[in-house]
């Protein structure tokens, strides 16, 4: 019986199927990894301080943390990644022993230990490096609240070990706990930068208000070249209303913050930290790597406030 002219072509022969929505994805992955290939970044050559920060759980921290230093480290700048969560789960993505005998930045706050004597080369570049974290900084928090100029514990450590290296680092990246304590407290005073990764779910705002509060009384009290200069969003699912909600009302309040590049939700972001490596490592070809790395290109090429973002060279 011959076919009506209307009637549907059977898939496997048709070329109808190119034009499905994970036919355009992957074209659009492609163009953008293509883009990356060619894409040529210029860093300036001085340090810049990032604390990265929520005091909502589970919004992508750490995951924010070790990718976008990895990421960073892809394109060539040589990177310091902070962990100041007694989790330890950045040590872990970046397959940096942490175990209760390592030197940690836990000694570093509590024993003044120097920030060079505890650094450890992630086995994923020469040029990433992480100061890790151990069971012990658990008890830091307490520790802490005795210490002499307990809130700049890290400020001091941090601004004397740039100004020995030879060779300055290009990012310093402060993995935070998710909470507004005495650790938090002491990575706002190192930073000159604050950068807010925020999941694209409901309450994705609770708490952001609480948190820049925080932020104005370091600026008054403790650290005045302390500014938010990016936010990041994260778990982006674009077929949903909601992502789409959420990312435009976080656009409408920060609109020279946020990044344009948002972060999907993934899952080779998601299997990376159990194999003890980032994304990037891992599958630097997936949709998560690629908008890491487009994320980590969009932060060097942004201009910062002069003076306030950056640190100079042996300061």
């Amino acid at each position: 019986m011959k076919q009506p002219e209307n009637a549907n072509v059977s898939a496997p022969f048709s070329l109808a199927g190119d034009d499905t929505p994970l036919a355009r994805e992957l074209a659009d992955l492609s163009a953008r990894r293509r883009a990356l290939a060619t894409t040529d970044v210029t860093l300036s050559g001085r340090t810049r301080v990032l604390t990265v920060s929520n005091q909502k759980g589970g919004v992508g921290k750490t995951t924010t943390t070790v990718n976008m230093a990895a990421a960073l480290t892809s394109v060539g700048a040589r990177v310091l990644v902070i962990d100041l969560d007694p989790q330890g789960n950045a040590s872990t993505a970046l397959s940096v022993p942490h175990t209760a005998d390592i030197p940690s930045i836990y000694d570093v706050l509590i024993d003044e230990f120097p920030i060079a004597e505890i650094v450890q080369v992630s086995p994923e570049s020469p040029n990433l490096l992480c100061a890790p974290s151990t069971i012990h900084l658990a008890g830091a928090e307490i520790e802490l609240v005795s210490q002499v100029a307990r809130e700049h514990r890290l400020r001091t450590a941090l601004d004397e070990y740039l100004a020995s290296l030879d060779e300055p680092l290009d990012f310093v990246l402060i993995d935070c706990p998710p909470s507004l304590g005495l650790l938090t407290i002491n990575a706002f005073v190192a930073a000159t930068e604050l950068l807010i990764p925020i999941q694209c779910e409901y309450y994705a705002l609770e708490g952001l208000s609480q948190l820049m509060g925080t932020v104005k009384m370091i600026q008054k009290h403790l650290n005045p070249s302390l500014h938010l200069s990016t936010i990041v969003l994260t778990m982006y699912d674009g077929r949903t209303r909601l992502a789409q909600q959420v990312a435009e009302e976080v656009r409408q309040h920060f609109p020279q913050e946020v990044l344009r590049t948002v972060i999907p939700r993934s899952v080779r972001v998601s299997e990376a930290p159990s194999f003890g490596q980032t994304v990037i490592s891992y599958d630097g070809q997936s949709a998560g790597a690629v908008a890491y790395r487009e994320a980590a290109v969009e932060i060097i090429t942004r201009d910062a406030p002069d003076g306030a973002s950056e640190t100079e060279e042996g300061s």
